[in-house]
């Protein structure tokens, strides 16, 4: 056995104290991630009235709603493809093949220059169309376009930001990603004010300068995450060689990966079908979901701060055949998660009120947030432990079940929920019990699919391993 698989953490620390170690980092960084998509929303809901134009913030507010679903389908290419490099590295490590570790870190970042290529082409010639389809107000459509077209053309930072974070975590180096993914966010959080409303002799740029600071923040991120993996990540080689993609390494990300891929793009499609179904109850609905998935990414992206240290330490030791250590991460994990899950959800039921009230929005949009939240926020405990299972099937290279939690938690649940709850009489407020209803119907599959892959995946680890120590 190598020197690295018999001294790296994940494989011969405590495993509660090597996955905090491990998830605090990412968990600090995700949630400064998610505050800066908070502070982004409420720079851009002060933008001054123009003209006979009043209420120009919330308008604004609306127009970056319905751009999320397209930026969150790029984190989506970019975080699952980095899922499928993180798994089949980690793996790769615990099985000391330093040649195929190379190869996975070199093709990962070949595959997303060619995710960016094609979302480039999108935010040339299709933004202007996707913003139309959910909204007919001119005001709303135009600022949506603006928006939304910068941030794709620039979106090589935040693509190729995500297979670099994923490089250094998946060998336990989760401090450097955070790093960066806290360099990003700060630039993000000083450019918005100075942009957004000219400051320090700039010009009032409104929305478009909460896009170019959000851009310049996520290329800052990248840059950061590729000093730290070229000057600090000794178990990965690098070299043009390794950069040219193979079929089979290839494939392998991708069997890890598109499940991951698929899940992120299902929440996507999801808050795009939100949009046009809430828009049928009001457009102040669609502002209020807006602004309460905002807030709720705090608590979320903790989740996934903690998945992604999940993720990891369950590949290593199950490409390593340590069955023990497994069982450990996948117990500690689902724990630490449901205990972030349970905090976010006295949060927002104790400090909607003044946490809605940040964002300066109308009275019927304030009201429908803190609805939204206080109702949404009773779904947070079956939503963690969906997040934790799917970590743990990534792990075990078992996408097409954390695929079906995924579908049935963001599609096949809540949308027809959330159609039908449009046709009752009090619309706006059984709506939003969609969500909390879709959560716990994907925990039971979730739970159920879990016990499976115990059994024909965990338990004959032991088996596996005399076959990878020979």
């Amino acid at each position: 056995m190598s020197r690295e698989a018999t001294t790296n953490k994940m494989g011969t620390g405590s495993v509660p104290k090597v996955m905090l170690s491990m998830g605090i980092p990412m968990i600090l960084s995700m949630v400064l991630q998610a505050c800066y998509n908070i502070v982004d929303s409420m720079f851009v809901a002060r933008i001054q009235d123009s003209g006979n134009i009043t209420h120009m913030g919330e308008y604004a507010v609306n127009a970056l709603t319905l751009a999320f679903p397209v930026q969150m389908l790029i984190v989506a290419f970019g975080i699952g493809t980095g899922v499928g490099v993180n798994a089949l590295l980690a793996k790769s490590l615990g099985q000391q093949d330093k040649e195929k570790v190379a190869k996975v870190a070199g093709n990962g970042v070949s595959l997303a220059f060619i995710i960016y290529a094609v979302f480039l082409l999108f935010g040339l010639f299709g933004t202007k169309a996707y913003i139309g389809s959910q909204t007919k107000d001119d005001i709303i459509l135009e600022m949506g376009t603006l928006y939304l077209s910068i941030c794709l053309v620039m979106s090589f930072g935040i693509i190729l930001f995500s297979i670099y974070e994923k490089l250094l975590q998946s060998v336990g180096k989760t401090v450097y990603s955070t790093i960066a993914q806290v360099s990003g966010a700060v630039v993000n959080i000083v450019l918005d004010p100075i942009m957004i409303f000219g400051y320090f002799g700039l010009p009032k740029m409104g929305i478009t300068g909460a896009a170019y600071a959000t851009v310049i923040g996520q290329i800052i991120s990248m840059l950061v995450a590729m000093y730290f993996h070229y000057t600090k990540n000794t178990e990965v080689k690098s070299g043009k060689k390794y950069l040219k993609l193979e079929r089979k390494i290839v494939k392998e990300i991708y069997v890890i990966g598109l499940p991951a891929i698929i899940m992120q793009a299902l929440m996507s499609f999801m808050t795009y079908g939100v949009n046009i179904i809430f828009g049928n109850v009001s457009q102040a609905a669609v502002t209020a979901y807006g602004i309460f998935y905002k807030i709720q990414q705090f608590i979320f992206f903790a989740g996934f701060g903690l998945r992604d240290a999940i993720t990891p330490m369950v590949s290593f030791n199950y490409g390593k055949g340590d069955k023990k250590r497994v069982k450990e991460g996948i117990f500690y994990g689902m724990l630490y998660i449901g205990i972030i899950m349970l905090i976010g959800l006295v949060i927002l039921e104790t400090f909607t009120n003044p946490l809605v009230g940040l964002f300066d929005m109308s009275k019927e949009t304030e009201n429908l947030c803190i609805l939204a939240s206080k109702i949404i926020a009773t779904g947070f405990l079956f939503a963690g432990g969906n997040i934790a299972i799917q970590g743990v099937f990534q792990a075990l290279g078992c996408g097409l079940d954390s695929l079906i939690v995924s579908v049935l938690r963001l599609c096949v649940v809540v949308l027809p929920l959330a159609w039908l709850f449009t046709k009752f009489a009090n619309a706006d407020f059984m709506i939003w019990w969609a969500f909390p209803i879709a959560e716990f119907v994907a925990f039971l599959v979730a739970v159920a699919l879990l016990l499976h892959a115990n059994n024909k995946i965990i338990k004959p680890i032991e088996e596996r391993k005399k076959v990878f120590n020979r």
